[in-house]
């Protein structure tokens, strides 16, 4: 049995926590993930059997589109098998030449960017992060060969549905070896522990002496 996966974004928090009740009683699928994310939109995440992500999607765009409260939403039929880790918070080290970062406005987006690139080129998934603590952006890192890498950042214009926007794209063709120790753990200012670049200056030998 195929497993799909659906993301629908509300612009109110009322209507999403609505769209899920309605969406469980409709449809024996699984929710994933939901929850409020900034700014005060509500982000639903579920999975199952195609038809019954496809039952529970046509009640979630019933609930939030008649009162223009949907922001954005993506059905996917048979997504690329590194998505459902990703967005369950799976990270991977990046091993290719390149590196490529792209952040959009809008979560369903960029499952749907990523979804486009993983099946049509040879680019890795490092991570991607649906609007928690971003502001309510999505960011996404993948990595490969720089000419695949360059082509499937090139190819964001093109999957970002009715309401999406680039907020900023960056592409290292040959990243730092520190760099890439920093992703494997995840791009979290919070969770981010220090790291000492071999023959780079330590906190010591730069710090300031105080003698007042």
């Amino acid at each position: 049995m195929a497993t799909a996966l659906a993301l629908l974004e509300y612009d109110s928090v009322a209507v999403g926590v609505l769209a899920v009740d309605r969406m469980l009683k409709r449809s024996p699928l699984t929710l994933l993930r939901c929850g409020t994310v900034h700014p005060g939109h509500y982000l639903v995440l579920v999975g199952g059997s195609v038809a019954a992500t496809e039952e529970a999607w046509s009640e979630g765009l019933a609930v939030g589109g008649d009162d223009g409260l949907l922001r954005d939403q993506i059905l996917l039929a048979d997504p690329h098998p590194a998505l459902a880790a990703a967005v369950a918070g799976g990270r991977a080290k990046p091993e290719g030449t390149a590196v490529g970062v792209v952040e959009l406005s809008s979560s369903p987006s960029l499952l749907r960017w990523l979804d486009t690139v993983l099946k049509a080129m040879p680019v890795h998934l490092v991570e991607a992060r649906l609007a928690d603590d971003l502001g309510g952006h999505a960011v996404a890192v993948i990595d490969g060969d720089l000419a695949d890498v360059q082509e499937a950042v090139e190819r964001t214009a093109g999957c970002l549905g009715t309401t999406g926007r680039i907020v900023g794209v960056s592409l290292m063709p040959r990243v730092d070896d520190t760099l890439r120790e920093v992703l494997a753990e995840g791009s979290r200012f919070a969770s981010c522990r220090q790291f000492q670049p071999e023959g780079g200056e330590t906190v010591e030998e730069t710090a300031c002496s105080w003698d007042g």
